[in-house]
């Protein structure tokens, strides 16, 4: 569930950080410190996620409808090597083992997604819904319920319903706030009773920015300075009304609640003690993540986006900002709209102040007028935006808790990917960042940042929305090219199954036994993984990470090759 970054856009430079000065880069001072070994409060939630795109497969299965994914994957040279997530990981069909793979890791629980087009085809609750989608939903909610596992379930992740796009341009629309609140409303009303927790979006900064203002993601519009802005302004207010249709109709009688799940890198300043620095990271956190939670939380957009995108909308000559304005009844409507808050968090960046000029055209990437930066030292598992920076998360998070009154947090995306040339199921490096992220979680708790549960980032290899299937975030392994789509565990699945049941890290002395141990278990799956043909597992991709991995790779693909070569001559 990566979004692609403005690295390719070159809107990223390289921070080289000499070792020698490393002293003089002291922002992080208060931040940084030993490795705590604690546990978690009691009753915290572990769990562990996917959405309905990216993992269910069965696009025109059963009476499901076109969504924008759907229609985007299909288009030549949207999706890396033609991919789509047409099949996916076949979890339409294959949700009880899945629910047996969650069992064993015993996860608290599991954030899944709702396909909209799959329970209302065409997204228009009057004219059809889909019983057969429902039916599906409901099995896979009472089978997790069954397993003690609780469902925490996302309303939107990014699979509109292709209708709503071809006949009203999506969320450019605001009539999509009456036809998602239709949608929402449908959902209370079938899963309600046994679902508690309702997420209405999933990082609603990509559904924007990568939708509607660069292109990259469905329905790929590249409307530059203005479709961000327009689609986020409906997202929003389609979020408050939904808040409201549960909170006046529904809570009472199903005693659950309601929230919005937030993705947001964190944003250091390359210099602590310059002003301009500073600034220039608060509004690129603003700019991310205060962009949605402000208004649910303060009841309007920050005022450094007001006051950054007014200017220079201005001095493009335009007679308003280019960012929608809310009224003053939309502001009271769309404040406290939020029972918990989701974060998901990948990585980091380090930020400095850069000008962009006005008279070059208005973007989102330039009203902020930022330099993102980042470490070159910083580990670089394989996805070209996610560098592990652990200690970001901790700022991020206390970040939360003093802009927006220390709201109920569930952490509900964070995870690692590979892209390697094949696959080793020993995922050192995903066990190192598990290790540290959860760790900055913890002390972020002991800060008194109020964290309720934390979702790992993901259950399965899936579709990786622009990148296909390159990038691979599973906890377990998902051979696609194989016809049941066979799953076999990483080194972290046992990793992640030993953080749940001590409930943290206890201590030293058992901590540093986990690794060692996941990595004994995991040679035996490898070589299951290697009884399959070799070619199944061969990925063509422009970056090679792991070198030991890679170099075996690579040795078995030149004998594989030299076969070839004696079979034609």
């Amino acid at each position: 569930m990566s979004p692609s970054r403005v690295l390719r856009s070159c809107h990223v430079l390289l921070l080289v950080l000499w070792v020698s000065a490393s002293e003089d880069f002291e922002w992080t001072k208060n931040d940084r410190g030993p490795f705590y070994y604690g546990t978690f409060p009691t009753g915290f939630s572990w769990g562990a996620g996917g959405s309905a795109y990216q993992t269910e497969g069965a696009w025109d299965k059963d009476g499901k409808g076109i969504s924008i994914w759907d229609a985007f994957a299909h288009k030549k040279g949207k999706i890396l090597l033609n991919d789509t997530g047409d099949s996916a990981c076949d979890g339409y069909y294959k949700f009880k083992d899945d629910i047996d793979l969650m069992k064993e890791m015993r996860l608290n629980h599991y954030h899944f997604s709702i396909s909209w087009p799959r329970i209302i085809p065409n997204g228009i609750k009057l004219d059809h819904v889909n019983e057969k989608g429902i039916q599906y939903y409901d099995e896979l909610i009472n089978l997790l319920l069954e397993n003690k596992i609780t469902p925490i379930i996302t309303l939107y992740h990014w699979d509109l319903p292709q209708f709503l796009e071809e006949k009203y341009g999506g969320w450019q629309n605001s009539s999509m706030v009456s036809y998602f609140n239709d949608f929402a409303n449908l959902c209370f009303e079938r899963f309600g009773n046994r679902v508690k927790y309702w997420i209405t979006f999933n990082n609603p900064w990509s559904i924007a920015v990568n939708g509607y203002e660069t292109g990259e993601h469905a329905p790929g519009l590249k409307l530059r300075g203005t479709g961000a802005y327009k689609a986020a302004h409906n997202i929003i207010l389609a979020h408050a009304k939904v808040w409201h249709t549960y909170d006046t109709q529904w809570r009472s009688k199903q005693k659950g609640m309601l929230g919005i799940s937030l993705s947001a890198d964190w944003g250091e300043p390359v210099d602590i003690t310059n002003q301009r620095d500073i600034e220039a990271a608060d509004r690129y956190v603003q700019f991310f993540l205060g962009w949605f939670a402000s208004p649910l939380f303060n009841g309007d957009y920050p005022q450094v986006m007001k006051d950054y995108i007014g200017r220079k909308s201005a001095q493009q000559g335009l007679g308003s900002s280019r960012l929608p304005t809310f009224s003053s009844q939309e502001k009271s409507y769309v404040k406290g709209t939020c029972d918990f808050l989701g974060i998901g968090h990948f990585t980091t960046r380090y930020i400095t102040q850069k000008n962009f000029p006005s008279n070059r055209g208005g973007s989102y990437f330039s009203d902020r007028d930022i330099a993102e930066l980042v470490d070159p030292n910083w580990p670089d598992p394989g996805s070209e935006w996610l560098y592990s920076v652990p200690w970001g998360f901790r700022r991020l998070l206390h970040f939360v808790k003093t802009q927006y009154g220390n709201p109920m947090i569930y952490v509900t995306e964070n995870g690692v990917s590979e892209k390697m040339i094949c696959t080793d199921l020993c995922d050192e490096w995903r066990m190192q960042y598990f290790r540290e992220y959860i760790n900055e979680m913890l002390k972020a708790i002991k800060d008194g940042v109020n964290i309720k549960g934390y979702t790992a980032w993901s259950l399965l290899d899936k579709f990786e929305w622009d990148e296909g299937y390159s990038e691979r975030f599973g906890l377990y392994y998902v051979d696609f090219k194989s016809k049941n789509k066979t799953r076999y565990p990483k080194a972290s699945v046992l990793y992640y199954k030993r953080i749940i049941s001590s409930n943290g890290f206890p201590n030293q002395r058992e901590v540093e036994t986990w690794k060692r141990k996941a990595l004994e278990i995991c040679s035996s799956s490898n070589q299951l993984l290697a009884a399959d043909p070799l070619t199944s597992h061969m990925e063509m991709v422009t970056e090679i990470v792991v070198p030991t991995v890679c170099t075996l790779c690579i040795l078995l693909s030149a004998i594989f090759l030299m076969f070839l070569l004696r079979g034609r001559f």
